[in-house]
Protein backbone atom coordinates (compact mmCIF):
# COMPACT_ATOMS: atom_id res chain seq x y z
CA UNK A 1 0.00 0.00 0.00
CA UNK A 2 3.01 2.71 0.25
CA UNK A 3 3.77 2.75 -3.77
CA UNK A 4 2.64 6.14 -4.85
CA UNK A 5 0.61 5.69 -7.54
CA UNK A 6 0.01 9.95 -8.08
CA UNK A 7 2.83 12.51 -6.61
CA UNK A 8 1.71 15.98 -6.68
CA UNK A 9 4.54 18.27 -5.95
CA UNK A 10 5.00 21.87 -5.36
CA UNK A 11 1.73 22.48 -6.33
CA UNK A 12 -0.10 25.99 -7.21
CA UNK A 13 -3.48 26.86 -8.70
CA UNK A 14 -4.72 30.23 -8.76
CA UNK A 15 -7.70 31.94 -10.14
CA UNK A 16 -6.42 35.42 -11.36
CA UNK A 17 -4.65 36.65 -8.14
CA UNK A 18 -6.47 34.31 -5.65
CA UNK A 19 -3.90 31.73 -4.88
CA UNK A 20 -5.98 28.59 -3.84
CA UNK A 21 -2.78 26.21 -3.54
CA UNK A 22 0.42 26.96 -2.80
CA UNK A 23 3.62 24.63 -2.84
CA UNK A 24 1.51 21.68 -2.34
CA UNK A 25 2.41 17.92 -1.70
CA UNK A 26 0.38 15.13 -1.68
CA UNK A 27 0.34 11.25 -2.81
CA UNK A 28 -2.38 8.87 -3.65
CA UNK A 29 -0.66 4.78 -2.60
CA UNK A 30 -2.01 1.93 -4.26
CA UNK A 31 -4.94 0.22 -2.44
CA UNK A 32 -5.55 2.70 -0.01
CA UNK A 33 -8.54 5.10 0.69
CA UNK A 34 -7.40 8.72 1.31
CA UNK A 35 -10.24 10.90 2.80
CA UNK A 36 -9.33 14.50 1.61
CA UNK A 37 -11.16 17.47 4.19
CA UNK A 38 -10.59 20.91 5.04
CA UNK A 39 -12.45 24.53 5.48
CA UNK A 40 -14.46 26.04 3.44
CA UNK A 41 -12.40 27.58 0.25
CA UNK A 42 -9.39 25.80 0.96
CA UNK A 43 -9.72 23.95 -2.59
CA UNK A 44 -10.67 20.32 -2.04
CA UNK A 45 -12.81 19.89 -5.23
CA UNK A 46 -9.72 22.31 -6.92
CA UNK A 47 -7.32 19.59 -6.20
CA UNK A 48 -9.34 16.41 -7.12
CA UNK A 49 -9.96 18.55 -10.68
CA UNK A 50 -6.03 19.61 -10.80
CA UNK A 51 -5.19 15.54 -10.52
CA UNK A 52 -7.74 13.94 -12.91
CA UNK A 53 -6.48 16.86 -15.73
CA UNK A 54 -9.50 19.00 -15.61
CA UNK A 55 -7.72 21.83 -14.46
CA UNK A 56 -4.25 22.81 -15.26
CA UNK A 57 -2.17 24.12 -12.21
CA UNK A 58 -0.06 27.21 -12.26
CA UNK A 59 2.95 25.22 -11.46
CA UNK A 60 4.29 22.25 -9.73
CA UNK A 61 3.91 18.40 -11.01
CA UNK A 62 1.18 15.99 -11.00
CA UNK A 63 3.05 12.30 -11.77
CA UNK A 64 0.75 9.68 -12.59
CA UNK A 65 1.31 5.80 -12.96
CA UNK A 66 5.22 7.48 -12.97
CA UNK A 67 4.72 9.62 -15.77
CA UNK A 68 4.01 13.77 -15.59
CA UNK A 69 0.78 14.17 -16.38
CA UNK A 70 1.15 18.05 -17.06
CA UNK A 71 4.41 16.81 -19.43
CA UNK A 72 3.00 14.14 -21.17
CA UNK A 73 1.84 13.98 -25.07
CA UNK A 74 -2.08 14.26 -25.94
CA UNK A 75 -2.53 10.57 -26.98
CA UNK A 76 -0.43 9.27 -23.37
CA UNK A 77 -2.19 11.82 -21.03
CA UNK A 78 -5.76 10.47 -22.66
CA UNK A 79 -4.02 6.61 -21.88
CA UNK A 80 -3.06 7.79 -18.13
CA UNK A 81 -6.59 9.65 -17.62
CA UNK A 82 -8.62 6.39 -18.48
CA UNK A 83 -7.36 4.92 -15.58
CA UNK A 84 -9.09 7.09 -13.49
CA UNK A 85 -13.19 7.29 -12.63
CA UNK A 86 -14.35 10.20 -11.84
CA UNK A 87 -18.03 10.61 -9.56
CA UNK A 88 -18.54 14.63 -9.37
CA UNK A 89 -20.39 15.98 -6.33
CA UNK A 90 -23.91 16.22 -8.08
CA UNK A 91 -23.39 12.83 -10.44
CA UNK A 92 -23.33 14.88 -13.80
CA UNK A 93 -25.25 12.41 -15.73
CA UNK A 94 -26.93 13.03 -18.63
CA UNK A 95 -30.39 13.95 -18.13
CA UNK A 96 -31.45 12.39 -21.88
CA UNK A 97 -30.16 9.55 -21.35
CA UNK A 98 -30.79 6.13 -19.49
CA UNK A 99 -28.89 4.89 -16.49
CA UNK A 100 -27.45 2.05 -19.06
CA UNK A 101 -27.01 4.59 -21.65
CA UNK A 102 -25.28 7.05 -19.37
CA UNK A 103 -22.74 4.36 -18.03
CA UNK A 104 -22.50 2.62 -21.75
CA UNK A 105 -21.25 5.68 -22.92
CA UNK A 106 -17.51 5.63 -22.05
CA UNK A 107 -17.66 2.20 -22.84
CA UNK A 108 -18.37 3.29 -26.56
CA UNK A 109 -16.59 6.54 -26.94
CA UNK A 110 -13.29 5.20 -24.99
CA UNK A 111 -12.81 1.27 -25.46
CA UNK A 112 -15.08 1.44 -28.76
CA UNK A 113 -17.39 -1.56 -27.75
CA UNK A 114 -20.59 -1.82 -29.81
CA UNK A 115 -23.58 0.03 -28.05
CA UNK A 116 -25.14 -3.96 -27.42
CA UNK A 117 -21.45 -4.58 -25.97
CA UNK A 118 -21.09 -1.57 -24.10
CA UNK A 119 -24.99 -2.02 -23.07
CA UNK A 120 -24.51 -5.58 -21.84
CA UNK A 121 -21.43 -4.24 -19.56
CA UNK A 122 -23.32 -1.25 -18.37
CA UNK A 123 -25.93 -4.02 -16.69
CA UNK A 124 -23.10 -5.07 -15.03
CA UNK A 125 -21.50 -2.07 -13.45
CA UNK A 126 -25.24 -1.41 -12.64
CA UNK A 127 -25.11 -4.35 -10.44
CA UNK A 128 -21.80 -3.97 -8.77
CA UNK A 129 -22.45 -0.37 -7.76
CA UNK A 130 -25.76 -2.40 -5.61
CA UNK A 131 -28.69 -0.84 -7.89
CA UNK A 132 -31.82 -2.94 -9.15
CA UNK A 133 -31.72 -3.90 -12.25
CA UNK A 134 -34.74 -1.94 -13.37
CA UNK A 135 -33.18 1.68 -12.56
CA UNK A 136 -30.75 0.39 -15.44
CA UNK A 137 -33.17 1.62 -17.75
CA UNK A 138 -34.88 4.88 -15.91
CA UNK A 139 -33.93 8.56 -16.51
CA UNK A 140 -31.61 10.27 -13.87
CA UNK A 141 -34.29 12.48 -12.94
CA UNK A 142 -37.03 9.24 -11.86
CA UNK A 143 -34.43 8.07 -9.20
CA UNK A 144 -33.43 9.46 -6.33
CA UNK A 145 -30.42 10.99 -4.50
CA UNK A 146 -29.24 7.73 -3.39
CA UNK A 147 -29.57 6.18 -6.64
CA UNK A 148 -28.34 8.89 -8.72
CA UNK A 149 -25.16 8.56 -6.49
CA UNK A 150 -24.75 5.12 -7.35
CA UNK A 151 -25.66 5.05 -10.85
CA UNK A 152 -22.69 7.57 -10.89
CA UNK A 153 -20.61 5.08 -9.23
CA UNK A 154 -21.24 2.33 -11.90
CA UNK A 155 -20.29 5.10 -15.05
CA UNK A 156 -17.12 5.96 -13.09
CA UNK A 157 -16.21 2.14 -12.83
CA UNK A 158 -17.70 1.39 -16.44
CA UNK A 159 -13.97 1.32 -18.03
CA UNK A 160 -12.31 -0.38 -14.73
CA UNK A 161 -10.03 2.39 -13.74
CA UNK A 162 -6.97 2.35 -11.33
CA UNK A 163 -7.83 5.18 -9.10
CA UNK A 164 -11.37 6.25 -7.92
CA UNK A 165 -11.78 10.25 -7.41
CA UNK A 166 -14.82 11.41 -5.41
CA UNK A 167 -16.26 14.67 -4.67
CA UNK A 168 -18.45 14.46 -1.64
CA UNK A 169 -20.19 11.18 -2.66
CA UNK A 170 -22.28 11.04 0.64
CA UNK A 171 -23.52 14.75 0.62
CA UNK A 172 -27.33 15.10 0.80
CA UNK A 173 -27.56 11.18 1.79
CA UNK A 174 -29.74 10.56 4.98
CA UNK A 175 -27.39 8.57 7.25
CA UNK A 176 -28.18 4.84 6.69
CA UNK A 177 -28.03 5.75 2.93
CA UNK A 178 -24.59 7.48 3.94
CA UNK A 179 -22.97 4.79 5.60
CA UNK A 180 -24.64 2.01 2.85
CA UNK A 181 -22.40 3.52 0.33
CA UNK A 182 -19.26 4.57 2.50
CA UNK A 183 -19.60 0.15 2.61
CA UNK A 184 -20.13 -0.17 -1.35
CA UNK A 185 -17.38 1.85 -1.54
CA UNK A 186 -14.94 -0.63 0.61
CA UNK A 187 -16.31 -3.18 -1.13
CA UNK A 188 -15.42 -2.19 -4.61
CA UNK A 189 -12.40 -1.35 -3.53
CA UNK A 190 -11.51 -4.48 -2.61
CA UNK A 191 -13.57 -6.50 -5.33
CA UNK A 192 -11.65 -4.66 -7.88
CA UNK A 193 -8.15 -3.28 -6.39
CA UNK A 194 -8.48 0.29 -6.74
CA UNK A 195 -7.28 3.06 -4.94
CA UNK A 196 -9.45 5.61 -3.72
CA UNK A 197 -9.42 9.67 -3.66
CA UNK A 198 -12.19 10.79 -1.47
CA UNK A 199 -12.73 14.95 -0.99
CA UNK A 200 -15.48 14.78 1.92
CA UNK A 201 -16.83 16.83 5.11
CA UNK A 202 -18.59 13.49 6.41
CA UNK A 203 -17.03 12.27 9.58
CA UNK A 204 -18.69 9.08 9.93
CA UNK A 205 -17.27 8.26 6.15
CA UNK A 206 -13.36 9.52 7.46
CA UNK A 207 -13.69 7.58 10.34
CA UNK A 208 -15.20 4.32 9.12
CA UNK A 209 -13.62 3.89 5.47
CA UNK A 210 -9.93 5.98 5.16
CA UNK A 211 -6.85 4.43 5.65
CA UNK A 212 -5.20 8.19 5.11
CA UNK A 213 -6.66 11.64 5.91
CA UNK A 214 -5.14 14.89 4.59
CA UNK A 215 -6.18 18.06 5.59
CA UNK A 216 -6.09 21.01 3.49
CA UNK A 217 -5.34 24.34 5.24
CA UNK A 218 -2.87 27.64 4.54
CA UNK A 219 -2.68 26.68 1.06
CA UNK A 220 -1.06 23.64 1.19
CA UNK A 221 -1.83 19.97 2.94
CA UNK A 222 -1.36 20.27 6.09
CA UNK A 223 -0.76 16.50 7.60
CA UNK A 224 -1.85 13.60 5.68
CA UNK A 225 -1.57 10.65 7.98
CA UNK A 226 -4.01 7.93 9.82
CA UNK A 227 -6.78 9.86 11.92
CA UNK A 228 -4.84 9.31 14.93
CA UNK A 229 -1.83 11.23 13.84
CA UNK A 230 -4.42 13.94 12.19
CA UNK A 231 -6.39 14.23 15.33
CA UNK A 232 -3.45 15.05 17.74
CA UNK A 233 -1.77 17.50 14.71
CA UNK A 234 -1.46 21.23 16.90
CA UNK A 235 -3.96 23.36 14.60
CA UNK A 236 -7.52 25.10 15.22
CA UNK A 237 -9.44 23.75 12.07
CA UNK A 238 -8.28 19.86 13.57
CA UNK A 239 -9.29 20.98 17.04
CA UNK A 240 -12.71 22.20 16.20
CA UNK A 241 -13.38 19.64 13.37
CA UNK A 242 -12.67 16.08 15.33
CA UNK A 243 -12.30 17.14 18.65
CA UNK A 244 -16.11 19.53 18.40
CA UNK A 245 -19.20 17.60 19.11
CA UNK A 246 -19.88 15.53 15.70
CA UNK A 247 -15.88 14.56 15.52
CA UNK A 248 -16.39 13.34 19.04
CA UNK A 249 -19.91 11.39 18.05
CA UNK A 250 -17.70 9.74 14.98
CA UNK A 251 -15.05 8.69 16.40
CA UNK A 252 -17.11 6.55 19.79
CA UNK A 253 -19.53 5.00 17.03
CA UNK A 254 -16.46 3.22 14.95
CA UNK A 255 -14.94 2.52 18.05
CA UNK A 256 -18.36 0.46 19.23
CA UNK A 257 -18.21 -0.78 15.83
CA UNK A 258 -13.84 -1.62 15.99
CA UNK A 259 -13.80 -2.61 19.81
Amino acid sequence: MNEALVQVRALRNQFGTQVVHNDLDLDIRRGEVLGVVGGSGTGKSVLLRSIVGLLRPAAGSIKVFGDNLLEARPERRSQLERRFGVLFQRGALFSSLTVIENIALPLIEHAGLSRRDAECLARVKVALAGLPASAGDKYPDSLSGGMVKRAALARAIALDPEILFLDEPTAGLDPIGAAAFDQLILTLRDALGLSVFLVTHDLDTLYSICDRVAVLSQKKVLVADRLPVVEATDDAWIREYFHGPRGRAASQATNRENP
